[in-house]
């Protein structure tokens, strides 16, 4: 039997990733997976841009190419940035393969076995597993409606010295929650006075429905190191693998050498179409259209949720984003009612495994973007039943159903 790594055994498998593969189904209503709509897909506009780089440069299009990225594509991001207020020359961007890499490069170049990562508690989950595999110590901070408890992560760093803080700060995954501007700017000053570098990871800030934009954290204070991801996954769409991280000129260069021995570079094609695409239409207003699909999608959710959930539940009102986190009644364990659930052909996130510590039995997390309102409403009220007939201590299991 082959002997694996010891950092293998902190690494737990992704609670997503094992739902998506039963939710294959085409019968399935899922609302796990943070899946932006495939319609809102400008598949036509991404065919012309392939067939215009291939045709006009092919050979380059499909050449082995430097490792920090495109550079007519890096200056698109950094002019791109410099709209929300960010100071960045495109030197300081490094393309990525979604921004899921730019979390992973992060911990690599930064953590040592034993070192101290602050997450919020629920975090993201696929972050939590990227830094258990450098073998790094988590501690947590809670959260609110307003984002993470800076006054909580304050008082942790008077007593330890952390190598990293993360955060998505915009449309929290999972809770859909948005950091407060007065918070931001607590965030980047603690991160200023304490010398502790925060990752801030933005993959949901274009995707706004209501209410005010907000600044990146890194463009609040220049003295504060930070790292600000992006990525082309929830605007354009996940399976280009296109992403960003910012960083200034040291943190960059080492990110860049990690990249180096990972994949050498982002696909050089990718890179080049949606540069071509991002030139011939108007990404605003696709955004636009985007944001008025997935608004629809989110209050409608909110409606069912209203209509269908047992007395006692509680959930976000997300601005934006692709989530909303709910909180059942006390005694609904959410690992057993996915059980249930997908026997009538739904299914969630459990909330436990976004939480580095003291879990939430009672708590999931549920994507909108994917389903129209009507099949919304239709999975909503499935999974409303089957959380009020184990709140009533009798679950219904339907005879000769698959196993979930």
């Amino acid at each position: 039997m082959t002997q694996l790594a010891r950092r293998m055994s902190r690494i737990q498998p992704s609670a997503i990733r094992e739902i998506l593969k039963v939710t294959e189904r085409p019968e399935v209503l899922s609302f796990a997976g943070g899946l932006p709509a495939p319609e809102a897909f400008p598949v036509a506009e991404l065919q012309r841009a392939h067939a215009d780089v291939l045709a006009a440069d092919g050979a380059a299009a499909l050449q082995y190419a430097t490792t920090e990225g495109y550079a007519p594509l890096r200056a698109w991001v950094a002019a791109r940035m410099a709209r929300r207020g960010m100071r960045v020359e495109p030197e300081q961007v490094l393309i990525t393969a979604g921004s899921q890499q730019g979390i992973d490069l992060v911990a690599k170049v930064l953590l040592d076995p034993g070192d101290t990562v602050v997450v919020e508690n629920p975090s993201y989950l696929a972050a939590l597993q990227a830094f258990q595999a450098y073998e790094a110590r988590l501690a947590v901070v809670s959260s609110d409606e307003q984002g993470m408890r800076v006054d909580e992560l304050e008082r942790l760093l008077r007593k330890t010295k952390p190598k990293l803080v993360y955060i998505v700060p915009t449309f929290q995954n999972p809770r859909g929650t948005t950091l407060s501007l007065e918070r931001r700017a607590q965030l980047a000053e603690l991160s200023a006075r304490h010398g502790v570098l925060l990752l801030e990871d933005d993959p949901y800030n274009e995707l706004r429905y209501s209410g005010e934009p907000l600044p990146a954290i890194a463009s609040l204070e220049e003295r504060a190191p930070i790292v600000h991801l992006g990525t082309f996954s929830k605007t354009i769409a996940p399976g280009l693998r296109l992403g960003w991280a910012i960083a200034k000129d040291e943190v960059v260069r080492a990110l860049i050498l990690a990249k180096q021995s990972t994949d050498l570079h982002t696909g050089a094609l990718a890179q080049r179409a949606v540069l071509r695409m991002l030139q011939s239409f108007d990404y605003d207003a696709h955004l636009r259209r985007i944001c008025a699909l997935y608004g629809e999608r989110c209050r409608a959710m909110l409606e069912a949720l209203a209509r269908t959930f047992p007395s006692g539940s509680q959930w976000t009102h997300p601005e934006g984003g692709l989530f909303i986190w709910a909180r059942l009644p006390e005694g609904i364990d959410c690992g057993e009612l996915l059980l249930e659930a997908a026997r009538e052909n739904v299914a969630f996130v459990p909330g436990a495994p976004f939480f580095a510590r003291n879990p939430q039995l009672n708590t999931l997390r549920l994507n909108f973007s994917n389903r129209s309102p009507q099949l919304i409403a239709e999975g909503m009220a499935r999974l409303g039943a089957c959380a009020a007939r184990r709140l009533a201590g009798s679950p219904q299991r339907a005879a000769g159903a698959p196993p979930p």
